[in-house]
């Protein structure tokens, strides 16, 4: 069997809070505790900034904190300084559009550079987010080629593509909308 490349993936904190242990019986519990797991078993990294650590912190379920310390002990924890991209930011602001949907774009601009300066692979289950960005990536080619991912939508689709299947361009930002 072939071994899967190991990819830097950004996976926000929507993901860590909403995953369950063995217990969980709601299907978003489930797919998201599914996801990390085929995470770790597949050996791909998990990108911790400043800002998603401090997300984490405040958020993550009690599978996910238990799930992180297991990364960490097997050397998949990257930590990483990222500097904010005022051009993205200042793109945002200057979007024709409302200032929530501003403010939600800025609260998440953070996993946007995280991604851009890694392997450009954001999981999170903010889909109204994702499609706000789909909309910026027509004016930041930066961002164009991020692969934005909710691990619940399509839950075998998404394992999949953690084992290296190649259908990765439905989920690239520029080619969402």
């Amino acid at each position: 069997m072939k071994k899967t490349p190991s990819k830097n993936l950004v996976i926000d904190a929507s993901v860590a809070k909403a995953s369950g242990g063995d217990e969980a019986t709601c299907s978003t519990a489930i797919k998201t505790r599914d996801f990390l797991l085929a995470v770790r078993r597949i050996c791909h990294k998990v990108v911790m900034t400043p800002a998603i650590q401090a997300e984490w912190n405040r958020h993550q379920s009690g599978f996910a904190r238990a799930w992180r310390s297991s990364m960490v002990a097997r050397g998949k924890l990257t930590a990483r300084n990222v500097e904010e991209r005022q051009d993205i930011r200042q793109q945002v602001e200057s979007e024709n559009i409302t200032q929530k949907q501003k403010n939600a774009m800025l609260k998440d601009c953070h996993l946007i550079e995280a991604a851009i300066s890694t392997d450009r692979r954001i999981i999170s289950l903010d889909d109204a987010a994702r499609k706000l960005f789909v909309g910026l990536s027509h004016n930041v080619t930066d961002i164009q080629e991020v692969l934005w991912v909710n691990p619940v939508s399509d839950a075998e689709q998404v394992i999949a593509w953690l084992e290296g299947a190649p259908n990765e361009a439905g989920w690239k930002l520029a080619h969402n909308g």
